[in-house]
């Protein structure tokens, strides 16, 4: 019997053997390709690159996370628990309607008063396919007085319903409790109610706010009633706003959930009803992976919290996404659609609870949008609406699930936020690290980081310092304010100034500042690197003559014609610069051009020593500054 089991066990394990033979074989294969093209693409032999040269085709997070080119059943981890079991990596709910998905959110009466205008928006909104309130109260928008009239003909026990007050939240909350107390409800108990405090994250985010000991009391007094009431949003999207990588974000936002749960159980709340009272909110951006993993790897830290304290089944506290106000632009907003699309698509796959997408237009100023409001909030609800009931992403709870690379970079992320948390705590909690500027200052590295990779252009904002469209419209002002009213360092900002500059001159010259395109040779000699230098320049607002192929000759014309330009950037091939760079340069500024500039390395003109350029450009150039230093020289002010 023993000879036949091992001889049974032998037989049965030899086809899982030859699986992983092959696997490891073909592994083998894919390996000795990409050497072959890495080989290739850097002029080098096979045996000078690493010993497994996949390695450079990782990427690196702001978080320092690292993403592999390829994930492999290597890469496998343990299957976690189904939805609704602690630690909810899979989501909170596991009888949440699969015919309804996720909650479509939308905010209403920021900068609002008429209560009665706001009313009729939420009610058309709800018949359009709303079905989650986000209402400022307070303000710059409707009263507190007026918050029943805002409400009315709402039904609380279908659409929840989030307060967003500000300093005002502890009026907002009584007049709320008051209007619950008026209405008859079937079901007091499927009334799911957020009051919007958040002390701790309002600080960091220079919002007005309420004490946290008034955020105490109202949490005792949401206990005591029979609806859902959720006292406390922890805020992560301020943290986010001031360019914090998504580790950061959820690290800063566990540390202010721990501080308010300390701070209820001190003042007599057990865990659960402490843990019962908090909800969060996060922000998703259009890195769509980022998203599905930040959102359940945050589920996960909470969970990990509420075993600590001992009720690890109160861990799944509601997540509301908000689509990234940092990643909006103000030039060619309609590419904010796409962006928000994916931030969408990524918090609902990640399991958010509720998502409220941004209208494409709102980093742009009031007088600068050219469609109505009505228009860009419908065009954001439907992006939802399409999302759910046409690509059906509700159906399926957790799809990104046994993903390998899903998996590890939702393990990664939250190690990762888990340290930053655990920094956090080391230095005496929230509170002390937030006065210490522990916190401000980790998010403004990770903001001088992301946004050297833009100036640079290794990090593309479409619109922007990527395929701009020099032809839009100048903006007719500037700034941006997020949904919540706190300032935002947009990602695009510094490409925009210079925009802004060009903007300014168009007005008061009545033409944008030029530059002349002196191109080498014939159309497949300099169209590489002259659409390089267009692309460049107009990304700075900068204008640009291309006068066709030109030989040394041809310069003068070719500045006279475009108007005698202070700023020329010659484009051609490496052999025209060797043959005739340097006569190129001699050329246009005997023409009159004041700055000449090539596009290309300073090699492509190795042994010249005179009539050499006042610059070179590149794709590894700092563009914000470059640009910023030919609008100068334009005279741009």
């Amino acid at each position: 019997m023993t000879t036949d089991s091992t001889t049974s066990a032998a037989t049965s394990g030899a086809p899982s053997r030859e699986r992983d033979a092959d696997r490891t074989r073909s592994y083998a294969d894919w390996q000795r390709a990409v050497a072959g093209v890495l080989a290739k693409a850097r002029r080098v032999n096979v045996s000078e690159l690493p010993a497994q040269p996949e390695t450079l085709l990782e990427t690196t997070t702001y978080d320092g996370v690292t993403v592999a080119p390829l994930y492999t059943r290597a890469d496998e981890l343990g299957e976690p628990p189904l939805p609704g079991a602690f630690p909810f990596v899979r989501g909170r709910d596991a009888q949440r309607d699969v015919n309804v998905g996720w909650l479509v959110a939308q905010q209403f009466g920021h900068g609002e008063r008429s209560a009665a205008a706001v009313n009729e928006s939420i009610l058309s909104a709800l018949e359009s396919g709303v079905s989650a309130l986000r209402l400022s109260v307070g303000a710059g928008a409707v009263a507190t007085s007026a918050l029943a009239d805002a409400l009315a003909g709402v039904l609380l026990d279908l659409a929840p319903v989030t307060i967003d007050a500000g300093a005002e939240a502890r009026a907002a909350a009584e007049a709320l409790f008051a209007l619950l107390d008026t209405r008859e409800i079937a079901e007091r108990e499927s009334v799911r109610v957020g009051l919007g405090a958040g002390p701790l994250t309002d600080e960091f985010g220079a919002r007005p706010g309420i004490g946290l000991a008034e955020t105490v009391q109202l949490a005792q007094r949401a206990t005591e009633r029979t609806e859902q009431i959720r006292a406390i949003t922890v805020d992560g999207t301020v943290f986010h706003d001031r360019g914090a990588a998504d580790a950061q974000e959820l690290g800063a936002a566990i540390a202010a959930g721990v501080a308010y749960v300390r701070a209820l159980t001190a003042a007599g709340l057990s865990p659960q009803q402490a843990l019962g009272q908090i909800e969060f909110r996060f922000a998703a951006t259009d890195d769509q992976f980022e998203t599905i993993a930040k959102f359940r790897a945050a589920r996960t830290l909470w969970a990990r919290v509420a075993q600590v304290c001992g009720a690890a089944e109160s861990g799944a506290a509601p997540q509301h996404a908000v689509t990234s106000s940092a990643m909006m632009t103000q030039r060619d907003p309609w590419v904010n659609m796409l962006r928000t699309t994916l931030a969408a698509f990524g918090a609902g796959v990640g399991g958010a609870d509720s998502v409220t997408v941004l209208p494409f237009d709102a980093a742009l100023p009031a007088d600068a949008r050219t469609v109505s409001k009505s228009f860009s909030e419908r065009m954001a609800r439907n992006t939802q609406l399409l999302l759910l009931e046409e690509s059906h992403l509700g159906r399926v709870l957790d799809p990104g699930a046994g993903s390998w690379f899903i998996e590890s970079l939702t393990e990664q992320l939250g190690q990762t936020a888990w340290a930053f948390f655990q920094q956090i705590e080391a230095s005496g909690g929230y509170d002390e690290a937030l006065r210490s500027g522990l916190i401000a200052e980790a998010i403004a590295r990770t903001h001088e980081q992301r946004a050297a990779d833009i100036a640079h252009r290794r990090t593309a904002v479409t619109g922007v310092n990527e395929f701009p469209n020099l032809g839009e419209a100048a903006l007719a002002g500037t700034g941006s304010v997020s949904s919540a009213g706190s300032h935002v360092v947009r990602y695009a900002a510094d490409f925009e100034a210079l925009r802004d500059r060009s903007d300014d001159h168009l007005a008061v010259t009545g033409a944008r500042p030029r530059a002349l395109l002196a191109t080498l040779g014939s159309v497949a000699e300099h169209n590489a690197r002259s659409t390089f230098a267009a692309n460049l320049l107009a990304s700075g607002g900068i204008d640009s003559v291309n006068p066709g192929p030109l030989d040394v000759a041809g310069i003068a014309d070719a500045v006279a014609a475009a108007g005698k330009p202070a700023v020329a950037v010659i484009c051609g091939s490496d052999k025209q610069y060797g043959a005739l760079g340097t006569e190129a340069v001699a050329a246009l500024r005997a023409a009159g051009v004041t700055h000449v500039v090539l596009a290309g390395p300073e090699k492509a003109l190795a042994g010249a020593t005179t009539d050499l350029p006042d610059g070179f450009v590149t794709a590894r150039i700092d563009a914000v500054a470059t640009l910023s230093g030919l609008l100068d020289i334009l005279g741009v002010k």
